[in-house]
């Protein structure tokens, strides 16, 4: 993993201080709390948002926050907008 993480950056041209270990706990609450398919696009989403400027504490709290209190059939939880 450690060399995938390197090379990956490295070939995106992107910093190499990936938190590996905090995007894989996302990814397992995602997927264990919403839906399988949902973690990768919503890793990609963290990463969109990040990349936006958003501190990247604050991205991996709000969609933690979220996956954890998603429910079964969940289509709106408090706090957020439908589009």
């Amino acid at each position: 993993m450690d060399d995938w993480v390197t090379a990956l950056t490295a070939a995106l041209e992107l910093p190499s201080d990936v938190e590996v270990k905090t995007v894989l706990d996302i990814a397992r609450d995602v997927a264990h709390n919403v839906e399988r398919p949902a973690a990768p696009v919503s890793t990609y989403l963290l990463g969109v948002a990040v990349g936006g400027g958003m501190p990247p504490a604050v991205a991996f709290e709000r969609v933690q926050q979220l996956a954890l209190g998603w429910s079964s059939g969940a289509q709106s939880p408090e706090g957020a907008t439908e589009g």
